[in-house]
Order: structure tokens, then C-alpha cells, then sequence
């Protein structure tokens, strides 16, 4: 039996955000960007070193966006690498279905070009593109729906101390 070395991988949030409206949050990455140019997408990012999940949401959605939000849900878990397929490349994601606590005003940052609010029906007729970018997006919107359609009132609230383990 051979002793496998410990995985190296990073680790990465993504927030849909929803408005009281009931429209979803679509950004643009910016040209500039190294992976995924022109691409629309949710807030991303990558959770630093000694932090949790849900404290990178938080920073990740504040940095791009100026908007704070509540967690309702986790939405789904993802493993890509950006890029080529080489351990450096190689990220773990958590998505999480949110809505928008307070000023829905977006403060966007250099990171995205364009911002768009659109109604899931809306969304899945716009995202068109067959990149595997697109491709998640679609699916993670059209599950936040199923489970929002599903979900008993209150179910948001389970975090709101978060579900990190101190």
C-alpha cells in the first residue's frame, strides 16, 4: 500500500445574490481578468488562509459588490481548476444562495465590467454560452430555484451565526 501525499488544493465561495424583487445578480469579469474574461458570472473569489467560508462570502460580496447579505442556503459544491489541471490550478467551491441585507445599490468593483439584475427565467434565456463558466451558472441558478420553491420559512435563518466550527 502506497502513502498518498495530503492534497493541495484552494478553496473558493461563490454568492448568487438575489434582491427583494426576486432578480439575480449577474456580473461580467472584466477583460483584464486572468481566467474566464467576458464570462458572466455570480460573486466568486478564493477564501484566504485562516478563514471560513462564510467570512470569505462576506468579504468576497462586500470587495465586489459594496452589498452585505444573509446566507439563506447552500446551493451547491463544485471541483474545476482554473486553468490547466495542475494542483496549483485546482480549486474546492461552496455556492451559496443569498439575499441582500440592507442598500441593494451596487458599488462594482474593477473586477467586472458590467452588472445585470435579472429574474431567474431571465437569466437562463441570457446565458446562452456553452463555456463550463456559463454551463455552472445556469445549473446553480436553476437549483437555488428548485430549493427556494421547496424550502419551509425560517430555513435561511440556520445561518445566521454561520455553520463554521470554531
Amino acid at each position: 500500500m502506497s502513502i498518498q501525499e495530503p492534497g493541495r488544493f484552494l478553496a473558493g465561495i461563490a454568492g448568487l445574490i438575489q434582491n427583494r424583487k426576486g432578480a439575480y445578480l449577474l456580473m461580467k469579469r472584466a477583460s483584464s481578468r486572468d481566467f474566464g474574461s467576458g464570462v458572466w458570472e455570480c460573486v466568486t473569489g478564493r477564501v484566504n488562509q485562516g478563514e471560513g467560508f462564510e467570512e470569505a462570502l462576506h468579504r468576497e460580496v462586500a470587495e465586489e459588490t459594496g452589498l452585505r447579505v444573509h446566507i439563506e442556503t447552500i446551493v451547491g459544491l463544485s471541483h474545476f481548476y482554473r486553468g490547466n489541471a495542475d494542483p496549483e490550478n485546482e480549486l474546492q467551491g461552496v455556492a451559496f444562495a443569498c439575499t441582500i441585507v440592507g442598500d441593494e445599490r451596487v458599488i462594482r468593483s474593477s473586477e467586472h465590467s458590467e452588472q445585470r439584475w435579472m429574474t431567474a427565467d431571465e437569466a437562463l434565456r441570457f446565458l446562452t454560452s456553452t463555456d463550463p463558466g456559463t454551463i455552472w451558472l445556469r445549473k446553480t441558478i436553476e437549483r437555488a430555484e428548485a430549493l427556494r420553491a421547496i424550502q419551509p420559512e425560517g430555513w435561511g435563518d440556520i445561518y445566521g451565526q454561520g455553520v463554521t466550527l470554531d
